[in-house]
C-alpha cells in the first residue's frame, strides 16, 4: 500500500475538486491511440505505443483520480463532487471501516475517518488496462524508445497492480489478488523495468495456494525458488502442500528433504516433513539421516538437534531426545527451546504414566500410590528445564509458554509445601499479566 499522506500535505489540494472524466471520452482516447497502432507507418515509432500506454494509464487512474490515502472524510466530501450510492460497514483484519460506495468506487473510511483504501468497481475502460499498458510500453522500448521515459512508467504499473492486489487480499478475495499480485510479478520483469518484484512471486503463489489454484501456486513458487527468494524456507513447506495435495507423496518428500538441508530452522518444513512421515508410517529415523547431512555443513548449528530431538519426541524416543536436546545445550549453553524440549519430554513419559495408572484396578491402590509417587517426581523434575527456559528466552511466546506449564506443574504440586503454592501463585500473575 502506498503511504499515508499528512493531512497538512493536503491542504494544497483542497480546492481541486475530483475531476473525473466521462468513460465515453477515456474509451474515445483508448480507440484512438489503438488505431494509430494499426497504421502502417505509425505503428513503428515509439511515440505511438507511448501514447497508447499513456491512454491505458489515464483510463486506469480515471475512476481515482486525486484520491490519495489520509484524506480526512470531510475534506474528501467537498472535493469528490458525486453523491454517494450507499453507505455500509466492513471488517477488515478485525478493524472497522466505513465504506463508501460511488458509481465507479468504493473507499474505506478508518475510525478516525481517514481514507486508507478504495477499490474500483466499474472501469472507465473494461479489460486489463494496467496489463495492456505494460504492453505498450515494452513495444515502445523494444522501437527504441528512451529508458527514463519508459521505466518510471512501468513501475507506476508495478506499484499499482501491487496496491490493489493488496487491497482484494485484505477484501478476502484471494483469486483476484493472485490475479493482481501476478500483473505486478510479470510486468516487474518484462523489459525495460528496472527491478524484479519478489514479493509479487511470492505472494501470487501465497494466494493462488489458498483458492487451491495449484498449477499456478506450484510455478510462482517455482519461480521464487529460480530468484533466490526462498522465505527462510516456506517456499520448499508450501510446495510439499501443493504436491500432497496432487498425490505425489515422493515430490513431497523430496521438496521437505531439500528445503530442511537449506533450512533447519523452518517450522512449517519440519512439521510437514514429521506429519508426511508419520501418515505413510515409514520411519521417521529417515529424518535424521539429512539431520546428519546438515551437521555435517554445520556443525556448530545447536538448533539441528532440536530439530533431532523434536523427532524423537514425537515417535516416543524420549532417550534420544534427551540426548539430542542435551548436544544442543552443549553448543549454545543458553538454547531456550532445548530447554523446552527437555522439559517436554518428561511431561511426555508423565503422559504415559498417568494413562497407565488410569488403567490400573481398583484394588491395585497401593501401586496406584506408588506411581502418583513416581508422578509428582517428574513434575517436580520438569520445573528446572522451563525455569531456565523462561530465563534465558528472549522470545515472548516462548516465555509465555514456559510460564504456563510452570503454573500447571506446581498447581499439581502444591498439596507438597507451601514453596509450591508460592510458585503456582507467582507463575499465575505472570501468565495472567503476558495475556
Amino acid at each position: 500500500m502506498k503511504k499515508f499522506l499528512l493531512t497538512l500535505a493536503l491542504l494544497g489540494t483542497f480546492a481541486a475538486a475530483y475531476a473525473q472524466k466521462p468513460d465515453a471520452d477515456m474509451q474515445k482516447a483508448v480507440d484512438k491511440a489503438l488505431a494509430a497502432t494499426q497504421d502502417a507507418k505509425k505503428n513503428i515509432k515509439p511515440a505511438t505505443w507511448m501514447n497508447l500506454g499513456k491512454a491505458y494509464l489515464a483510463a486506469y487512474n480515471n475512476p481515482t483520480v486525486n484520491l490519495a490515502q489520509g484524506i480526512d472524510r470531510t475534506t474528501f466530501s467537498m472535493m469528490f463532487k458525486e453523491q454517494p450510492q450507499g453507505t455500509s460497514s466492513a471488517v477488515i483484519d478485525g478493524q472497522e471501516f466505513t465504506k463508501v460506495s460511488y458509481s465507479h468506487v468504493d473507499v474505506f473510511f478508518n475510525a478516525s475517518d481517514l481514507l486508507v483504501m478504495w477499490v474500483v468497481t466499474k472501469p472507465s475502460v473494461p479489460g486489463d488496462l494496467l496489463g495492456e499498458a505494460a504492453k505498450a510500453y515494452h513495444k515502445a522500448f523494444e522501437l527504441g524508445g528512451k529508458d527514463k521515459d519508459i521505466v518510471p512508467k512501468m513501475k507506476e504499473i508495478v506499484d499499482a497492480y501491487y496496491n490493489d492486489a493488496f487491497s482484494a487480499y485484505s477484501l478476502g478475495n484471494m483469486a483476484l489478488a493472485s490475479d493482481l499480485f501476478k500483473g505486478a510479478a510479470d510486468v516487474s520483469v518484462l523489459t525495460p523495468s528496472a527491478e524484479r518484484n519478489d514479493d509479487s512471486f511470492y505472494n501470487t503463489a501465497f494466494t493462488a495456494l489458498q483458492v487451491k489454484n495449484y498449477d499456478r501456486a506450484e510455478e510462482y513458487y517455482n519461480k521464487c525458488i529460480d530468484n533466490g527468494h526462498f522465505m527462510e524456507g516456506n517456499v520448499y513447506a508450501s510446495l510439499s502442500e501443493i504436491a500432497l495435495a496432487q498425490k505425489d507423496t515422493l515430490k513431497a518428500k523430496t521438496l521437505l528433504a531439500t528445503g530442511l538441508t537449506s533450512f533447519p530452522d523452518n517450522a512449517p518444513i519440519l512439521t510437514n516433513l514429521i506429519n508426511l512421515y508419520l501418515a505413510t508410517k515409514e520411519d521417521p529415523a529417515k529424518i535424521v539421516e539429512l539431520l546428519d547431512e546438515a551437521k555435517k555443513a554445520m556443525p556448530d548449528n545447536a538448533s539441528l538437534y532440536y530439530v533431532e530431538g523434536n523427532i524423537y519426541t514425537g515417535i516416543k524416543e524420549y532417550d534420544k531426545a534427551d540426548a539430542a536436546y542435551k548436544k544442543g545445550l552443549e553448543i549454545m549453553p543458553d538454547y531456550d527451546m532445548a530447554y523446552y524440549g527437555l522439559g517436554t519430554t518428561i511431561l511426555k513419559r508423565a503422559e504415559d504414566l498417568v494413562d497407565q495408572m488410569n488403567a490400573l484396578d481398583v484394588r491395585e491402590w497401593k501401586k496406584y500410590d506408588e506411581m502418583k509417587v513416581q508422578l509428582d517426581n517428574m513434575y517436580k523434575s520438569a520445573i528446572e528445564p522451563f525455569e531456565a527456559c523462561y530465563n534465558c528466552s528472549k522470545i515472548a511466546e516462548v516465555k509465555a509458554a514456559a510460564a504456563d506449564f510452570l503454573k500447571r506443574l506446581n498447581f499439581q504440586l502444591r498439596a507438597e509445601g507451601p514453596e509450591y503454592q508460592a510458585a503456582y501463585e507467582k507463575w499465575e500473575a505472570i501468565v495472567n499479566e503476558a495475556q
